[in-house]
């Protein structure tokens, strides 16, 4: 038996649940204080948060929460993992495409948007889908600039100039690995914890995994049946350019940014979702196979990841051995987000 509790975070929902014999009052107070933790110190969306100082001061010193230093030192992580196709010095180029404040907020500006486009901002159908337009596919003089970011474990960071800080393909990944680990520091037993989907695990002698639905809805509540997968201590992460959408100059554009366009990846892959060793992991090589599409089973696979990707028009292929040791049969600890699901499988 499990205990559960659910509450707002992070611009998204959080779920922890722990087992029964774990003081579960003193494991949810852990849990917040971190996720709050996180907020202040690495939103994008936050003024005055340590990652908005260190952004606007690019090109300088900053002195920060320590916290952010682990957060940007996982990125960088993430980044030289996936040969710089997860890269967290976008910041900039997310705010010109229109993403620089909440999503809702983004899709409301959208809305007015859209009501005055006119026949002479038509787009094809490939360039409505991910937001592109051929003319702006020109490598960003800025793109790549994560090799000479700069961190000080003492707490210190240097943005390089002209570039800003953008958390977004492992931020919610390295809380969730965060508070996972704390749990278990602090009241022991085992514990799973989802951040708007990306999950983090760990499991004591008592338990080797965690029943977790993976489900393609746009929050916590389920309207579909969604494929259940057995998570031991590791994390699960998907990344999906269904949901965080909305448009720019009337085409519809996506959060996933290709490094080497600095535009919304051009891909056939809708969602990615991905095992791995921890969340963090997990979430960058999801990431990393959104924008490598086609090339992506075979990145995966050399890379000894178990994947499940979906098409644009729903074929998934699975890697590695997705989903691995069949679930049990019981209700779902955990719920991400996203549910990738498909018409035809095939193995890769």
């Amino acid at each position: 038996m499990s205990r559960a509790h659910e509450w707002s975070a992070l611009g998204t929902y959080a779920q922890l649940v722990v087992d029964d014999d774990v003081d579960d009052q003193a494991a949810l107070t852990v849990a917040t204080r971190l996720v709050e933790a996180v907020d202040a110190t690495c939103s994008r969306f936050r003024p005055d948060s340590d990652l908005s100082r260190a952004s606007a001061a690019a090109g300088t010193w900053v002195e920060v929460d320590p916290l952010l230093v682990r957060a940007v030192d996982a990125a960088l992580e993430a980044a030289r993992s996936t040969d710089g196709l997860v890269d967290p010095t976008l910041g900039r180029a997310l705010v010109e495409l229109g993403y620089d404040r909440d999503l809702a907020l983004v899709r409301d500006v959208s809305r007015r948007e859209m009501s005055m486009v006119g026949e002479g901002a038509e787009r094809t159908s490939d360039q409505r889908a991910v937001g592109i337009v051929t003319t702006q596919l020109r490598p960003d003089p800025r793109l790549g600039m994560w090799t000479v970011l700069e961190t000080d474990l003492t707490g210190w960071i240097r943005v390089p100039a002209g570039c800003a800080l953008d958390l977004g393909a492992t931020g919610k990944a390295f809380a969730a690995d965060l508070v996972a680990d704390a749990v278990v520091l602090a009241v022991g037993g085992s514990v799973i914890v989802s951040l708007g989907g990306d999950v983090a695990a760990v499991c004591d002698d008592g338990r080797t995994a965690w029943p977790v639905l993976v489900s393609d809805t746009e929050g916590p509540a389920m309207d579909v049946p969604g494929e259940m997968v057995m998570l031991g201590t590791g994390g699960l992460a998907t990344s999906s350019t269904r949901h965080r959408r909305w448009t720019q100059d009337g085409a519809a554009v996506h959060h996933i940014l290709d490094p080497r366009t600095g535009r919304p990846a051009a891909t056939n892959v809708a969602s990615v979702t991905v095992r791995a060793a921890s969340c963090v992991e997990a979430n960058a090589a999801s990431t990393a196979a959104v924008i490598l599409g086609a090339d992506a089973p075979g990145w995966l696979e050399q890379r000894g990841f178990s994947a499940l990707l979906v098409d644009q028009d729903g074929g998934a292929t699975r890697c590695g051995g997705w989903p691995g040791v069949p679930a049990a049969d019981q209700p779902a600890a955990i719920q991400p987000a996203d549910r990738p699901t498909g018409r035809r499988e095939l193995s890769c």
